[in-house]
């Protein structure tokens, strides 16, 4: 039992940091077999685990059906022969397991931990999006200012950007303390396969960023993924309006939507 309870406590975790994961549950075993019904393992899209189903080669082939899993975003019941004409083991029994995904729909990364980028995580918390943050000012970047965020890093937002690893399934918002380095990070975000990168600005200091990096030979412009001025224009100022824009932004896009009114009349 203590064992279900922890591997339920890092499957929460898991959950709450926006890490993909797999629960692998044995559902039914027949003859001789490693572990009983109700095992549990919870598989990580790295193919690290938590727990255990058995070991040896029924779990490692039970490891690589739960990243494929994680990858599809999509479970399912397996059945594995232990027998040497099925999986090459000597058991000489059965098990059958059910793979659950843990997959989140996004993430998001905000790089600035100002006031705006307190605010979009406020809202993104309450969206149930998992949120990073990263800004080298420790004084804006803490647990009491972002108490549920995946990750603080206290680091130049720019340089926070390759640790974490953007993927397809993130979308990072640029709102540092300077248009500087609100450019670095651009730069440094669209070297990355992030679904989405908006950075905060007017038009003309939009305008100018990108007329800087083009000197470079970099082009925001052409990149799809680039979404600055940030946000819908739905009017606001305010820090918490600007969430607001900024989150609505993100889901349209990330649910293939038009934005529209939905209202009948």
């Amino acid at each position: 039992m203590k064992e279900s309870k922890n591997i339920i406590k890092a499957l929460s975790e898991a959950i709450d940091s926006g890490r993909d994961a797999a629960l692998v549950t044995v559902i039914s075993v027949a003859g001789s077999t490693p572990r009983e019904t109700a095992a549990k393992m919870i598989v990580y899209a790295d193919a690290s685990i938590e727990g255990t189903i058995g070991g040896g080669g029924f779990e490692a082939l039970a490891i690589k059906q739960a990243v494929e899993c994680v990858k599809k975003r999509k479970g399912g019941k397996f059945s594995f022969e232990l027998t040497p004409k099925g999986i090459g083991a000597l058991c000489m029994g059965r098990m059958e397991i059910f793979i659950d995904v843990y997959n989140n729909p996004l993430k998001v990364l905000i790089l600035g931990a100002g006031h705006v980028g307190q605010k979009i995580y406020e809202v993104c918390h309450a969206a149930g999006y998992p949120c990073a943050v990263a800004d080298d000012r420790q004084e804006f970047a803490n647990i009491e200012r972002f108490p549920h965020a995946s990750e603080i890093l206290i680091e130049r937002p720019d340089r926070a950007v390759k640790p974490v690893k953007p993927d397809k399934n993130t979308y990072i918002v640029i709102v540092t303390r300077g248009h500087a380095l609100d450019r670095e990070c651009l730069r440094e975000s669209m070297k990355t396969r992030a679904a989405y990168i908006g950075m905060i600005g007017s038009a003309e200091k939009v305008g100018e960023t990108f007329r800087i990096l083009g000197k470079k030979k970099i082009y925001p412009s052409k990149d799809s993924r680039v979404h600055s001025p940030i946000g819908l224009n739905i009017g606001g100022k305010t820090p918490g309006e600007i969430a607001i824009s900024v989150l609505a932004e993100i889901i349209k896009l990330h649910y293939g939507r038009d934005g529209r009114h939905m209202k009948i009349v």
